[in-house]
């Protein structure tokens, strides 16, 4: 049985014969990762506002500087070198590490290329360019450290968990402090568990914790973390973005909201 075979009788920029609304997912992933991206870099540049209480925006997680004496109670390495230049802030030092973790993610890849390249917009619809270099020169080459980022968006997870534990602890008044819940404090255990969800369902990780061995079956321990990574791994999509809006919503909740309430509701 032979089928028709379609083509496009002409080849210009989006030409397509798909009659459903195939711009509205591209158009969606376009609206929401350009408003992240344009916060984020807001508060990248702004270099303050990152703490309000015991909670440490994820922005600025972990904090290398601090940059006044609030701050320096949860820096590292003290306060920020007098001869950093202004636009190295605290958050600049390190976001480039989870930054890199999600620029270089398979899902976001597919996702942005559509989105913000049209490479292409969408299955069906021509690209408006002529040639198809694809992932094998520079500069898309360069997404196959992935892997690598995978390694240092496992240290921050750990480092954002511990964040939680310090947000459990207030001042109670006598220069201690007392163990509590507040809204800040399940902010940022959200925020841990989305990240976690999209982290531990990655495929690099899939292929860690399940490649090498010829049969899962031989390696229990091994299979059932692949299993696991695999369960996390079919949701892929929706831990990325629901990671990304509990990450951006954590440090607005830091920046906007926690100053405004001046104390937590449910603080006990």
């Amino acid at each position: 049985m032979t089928h028709p075979e379609l083509t496009l009788t002409e080849r210009r920029p989006f030409h397509t014969q798909r009659r459903d609304t195939w711009w509205l997912q591209p158009l969606a992933v376009f609206v929401g990762l350009g408003a992240f991206i344009v916060y984020a870099t807001f508060r990248v540049l702004e270099g303050e506002h990152f703490i309000s209480g015991p909670y440490l925006s994820p922005f600025y997680s972990p904090l290398l500087f601090g940059t006044d004496a609030h701050s320096l109670e949860h820096s590292w390495f003290g306060e920020m070198p007098s001869w950093m230049p202004a636009l190295i802030t605290p958050a600049a030092l390190i976001l480039w590490a989870p930054a890199g973790f999600r620029f270089t993610c398979y899902y976001y890849r597919g996702a942005y290329y559509k989105a913000f390249w049209a490479d292409p917009p969408s299955c069906t619809v021509s690209e408006p360019r002529k040639g198809y270099r694809g992932e094998h020169s520079f500069p898309l080459i360069i997404q196959n450290i992935h892997r690598y980022f995978l390694y240092l968006a496992l240290i921050f997870l750990i480092i954002l968990s511990y964040d939680v534990w310090v947000a459990l602890w207030f001042p109670d008044g006598n220069g201690g402090k007392t163990l509590g819940i507040g809204i800040g404090t399940l902010v940022l255990a959200g925020n841990v568990i989305f990240l976690g969800g999209y982290t531990l369902g990655c495929h690099s990780l899939r292929h860690l914790v399940g490649g090498v061995v010829d049969l899962l079956s031989k390696a229990p321990i091994r299979r059932r973390a692949y299993n696991c990574v695999t369960c996390l791994n079919e949701r892929h999509m929706l831990w990325a973005w629901m990671s990304l809006f509990w990450v951006g919503f954590s440090d607005v909740y830091v920046r906007f909201i926690g100053p405004a309430l001046g104390q937590d509701w449910i603080t006990f």
